[in-house]
């Protein structure tokens, strides 16, 4: 059973990033580029794409792996199939909603094993994912459905990194001050239903004040001093972190646009600058652990990380000066920067 469950990991991993190229494809021809379509209606799969079908399936497939329970495996089976039905333009959000359905479970059976506020606010990400999918297959508008999108990975990714403090002995203070920021967050994103400008101006405060905490108190500011893969990983955390705090003052300030190049600000600061920043120090950790091959580290990692960095900056300069061929050219240079980074990562597998 073991060795097919790990057989299973490497077709689990392609759909993933099927999702992920063919997200960015739909991405571009949103912003405008003239590129091919698959069908009329593709470029809307932008969001559900690179959310549920790239980093629902690479999240819920690293869980897997770490619970070690053949049954896991179905919430990045689903999640991946639906991506393919999403992009033959087949029903799938149904898919999708069981895929994250299933990774609630596997966060029950986390939390049941060791209680603490880590993995409880990583199983409170997968119950706003679940929420998202939710609200997107029932027709509801996907700018609803988004808030709880972000709220999955600002817990999942917060969880991972509040774990990882115990290396550096938090006092109770700053303890304290992390699930205040937390629960802050996590009431803006609950009450949006109902109050949304409201709940989502107390979330952006919130991750506001979560960046300055992880600036302040993460052991990237140690690892950051060392030489190799940590300082890399260390300066792919910091500048995400950077780039949090941005999207929490946009979210503050434009989430009453939900459409055009403010919009697009607020949702590209989190989702490239936050988690691909978070994904990029990570990536040499990740894949060797679940498809159990080494990965060394290059110094041209650095190429994808600062080219990421230059054409967000660029991009959400244009956002906010509505410079359309700027907004464009820096969605471009997103998309060859997510390219770079997958052909750094397969060269550094065939160096081992």
């Amino acid at each position: 059973m073991n060795q097919g469950l790990r057989r299973l990991r490497f077709p689990l991993l392609a759909l993933g990033f099927l999702a992920l190229l063919l997200g960015m494809w739909a991405g571009l021809l949103r912003i405008g580029w003239d590129l091919p379509r698959l069908r009329g209606a593709f470029p809307a799969s932008h969001g559900p794409l690179m959310v549920s079908g790239f980093l629902g399936t690479l999240i819920g497939l690293e869980r897997a792996v770490a619970l070690g329970q053949a049954w896991s495996y179905s919430a990045p089976l689903l999640t991946g199939l639906g991506a393919v039905a999403l992009i033959l333009g087949l029903p799938s959000q149904w898919l999708m909603v069981l895929g994250s359905l299933g990774f609630v479970a596997v966060f029950l059976a986390i939390v049941r094993r060791q209680t603490t506020v880590f993995t409880i606010a990583m199983a409170g990400g997968a119950v706003a994912w679940f929420v998202g999918n939710l609200l997107w297959a029932a027709g509801t508008p996907l700018f609803r459905a988004v808030p709880w999108w972000i709220a999955f990975l600002t817990l999942t990714i917060a969880g991972e990194r509040l774990e990882l403090s115990r290396l550096v002995r938090l006092s109770a203070g700053s303890r304290s001050a992390f699930v205040i920021a937390l629960g802050l967050f996590s009431v803006g994103i609950v009450v949006s239903p109902f109050w949304f400008m409201g709940g989502l101006r107390i979330s952006g405060v919130a991750m506001v004040a979560l960046a300055l905490w992880f600036l302040l108190q993460d052991i990237a500011r140690r690892t950051v001093r060392e030489p190799g893969l940590p300082r890399f990983t260390a300066i792919c955390l910091l500048s995400g972190y950077a780039w949090l705090g941005l999207s929490g003052l946009a979210t503050l300030f434009f989430f009453g646009e939900p459409a055009g190049p403010r919009y697009d600000a607020i949702l590209h600061t989190f989702f490239l600058g936050f988690v691909f920043a978070m994904i990029f120090g990570h990536a040499p950790i990740i894949f060797p652990a679940i498809l159990g091959l080494p990965l060394s580290f290059q110094p041209s990692f650095y190429a994808h990380l600062i080219l990421l960095h230059l054409s967000l900056a660029l991009r959400v300069a244009s956002d906010l000066l509505l410079w359309i061929p700027g907004r464009r050219w820096g969605g471009l240079l997103n998309v060859l920067a997510l390219l770079v980074f997958l052909g750094n990562t397969l060269r550094a597998r065939r160096r081992g």
